[in-house]
């Protein structure tokens, strides 16, 4: 297995794997925003290849504080062989690289089997805290 770096030719070959092996769709599975991703920093989308063919993918944001780990997916003919755990591992180097100390991990509530990859991987669930979210296409300010 070899995991490299998000090109600008892999749009639409991300889009299809993540409908296919992902958990759930993003607000920004599109190809323009999958587009916009592989533009700023294409080094932050890591897909792991077995003999050239797409077989799981991750998301290694970095802000210059924290890094954050969003579409973890891996194809379902390929779960619990180590694709999770690789992409997870080159993740974590790249975040060190960089200079972060902490890295969170987007997971929906329900989906129990990324829960227990997560924790193999050595994360924990955060208690005591509510991610808050704004869209930021719809104006709701107030001025109460």
């Amino acid at each position: 297995m070899v995991i490299r770096s998000g090109r600008p030719g892999d749009v639409d070959e991300l889009l299809a794997f993540w409908r296919h092996a992902a958990d759930g769709t993003s607000v920004s599975d599109d190809p323009i925003g999958v587009g916009r991703l592989l533009a700023h920093d294409p080094e932050a989308v890591l897909v792991a290849e077995l003999d050239g063919v797409m077989v799981g993918t991750v998301v290694a944001g970095w802000d210059g504080w924290r890094g954050h780990i969003y579409r973890l997916a891996v194809a379902p003919d390929h779960r619990r062989t180590g694709v999770a755990r690789a992409l997870l591992a080159t993740a974590h180097e790249r975040f060190v690289a960089l200079g972060a100390v902490l890295a969170d991990a987007m997971v929906e509530d329900d989906n129990l089997d990324a829960h227990a990859t997560y924790e193999k991987t050595g994360y924990r669930k955060q208690e005591g805290r509510t991610r808050w979210l704004r869209d930021l296409h719809t104006r709701t300010d107030r001025r109460d």
